[in-house]
């Protein structure tokens, strides 16, 4: 008895050691539960005001079809609204698939969609959305200046100074190169300039980035060398340091991390290795939390199956301080999952 007791204690000391104890689920559902579209990815979110959220995502037959489009739902008292097609691939006559949309709202109130357009993502080039009433209404789409393709995929970041930071990426044509890279915007999303980043050997795309104390940032990346990578700028993203691996498995599958009110980190991610088909990795999804952007310890399993694909995360903290995530749910459904510290 005395021994069952230690043991006891001992699981329950562990597990408040590794941060599970911290975080508690407030809600999960999917945004999308009647959807229309037989296949949706790629999702994003953003905060418009307080209790009120939008969602976006491509969806449509299946990924590269031309008739893939952009939707997105709008959160309110507690409920989502039916999904709405907001940006369609035609350009110049032609339809193309969309891709990536990324939701941002820079200070002066203006919501901002940025998304893809292409065959496929080694040709796609950026478009941009905006609207003055938080989606209510739209602008006309228009193609990103300079050849700009804006957030790749994860969220855009607006410093102290008004400037947005677009994190983005390429990939070669034959898909043998992969190389990450900063945008840089005024805070009306004008006057874009392209930084480019040493990426060495690491083939890498679809940075995140954190903002540390003083506003130094570190950028966390995708990468094909089964870990997440990552690379520190001093100078408000001006430049960037070598890349260098975390010790944060990566399977070649999409994350996304956000810094919190008090200073931390969330990061999400799949916590295993690539297999030998794409998809594989993708069937455990878990949240991280870091006081330093270095040390991380997992805090709640999003998804654990033997099988299946729960990818592309998204992750804002908003107002009231609960942390909102939205992920691909087997390519057919958006989830929904709200945290809270206890």
């Amino acid at each position: 008895m005395r021994y069952l007791k230690f043991s006891l204690i001992l699981v329950f000391v562990v597990l408040c050691s590794n941060g599970f104890s911290q975080y508690k689920l407030v809600r999960d559902g999917f945004i999308n539960d009647n959807a229309e579209e037989k296949a949706c990815h790629a999702s994003t979110i953003v905060e418009l005001s307080k209790s009120r959220l939008m969602a976006a995502w491509f969806a449509g037959e299946y990924e590269s079809n031309p008739k893939v489009c952009i939707w997105v739902s709008t959160f309110e008292k507690n409920v989502w609204k039916k999904p709405q097609k907001v940006a369609d691939g035609i350009f110049e006559g032609k339809q193309y698939a969309c891709w990536n949309p990324v939701l941002f709202k820079n200070k002066q109130g203006k919501l901002f969609l940025f998304y893809k357009v292409g065959v496929n993502p080694r040709e796609w080039w950026g478009m941009m959305k905006t609207s003055l009433n938080d989606g209510k209404t739209w602008s006309k789409a228009e193609k990103l200046p300079n050849d700009m393709l804006g957030s790749i995929r994860n969220k855009s970041i607006q410093l102290s100074s008004g400037e947005v930071l677009h994190p983005s990426s390429t990939e070669s044509v034959k898909g043998e190169i992969w190389k990450s890279h900063l945008e840089i915007s005024d805070s009306n999303v004008k006057n874009w300039q392209k930084i480019e980043i040493d990426c060495g050997e690491f083939g890498v795309i679809q940075p995140s980035i954190l903002v540390h104390k003083g506003e130094i940032l570190q950028m966390l990346l995708r990468s094909k060398q089964n870990k997440i990578i990552q690379s520190w700028s001093i100078d408000k993203g001006k430049t960037w340091g070598r890349l260098t691996p975390t010790n944060l498995p990566n399977p070649n599958s999409g994350i996304d991390a956000v810094t919190l009110k008090d200073g931390s980190f969330i990061l999400i991610y799949n916590p295993l290795i690539a297999g030998k088909e794409w998809s594989n990795g993708r069937n455990i999804l878990k949240v991280a939390h870091s006081k330093d952007g270095i040390n991380w310890t997992d805090i709640y399993e999003l998804e654990n199956e033997k099988q299946g694909e729960f990818s592309y995360p998204a992750v804002i903290q908003t107002s009231d301080g609960l942390i909102h995530i939205t992920y691909t749910f087997d390519r057919k459904k958006i989830k929904h999952v709200v945290l809270k510290t206890k």
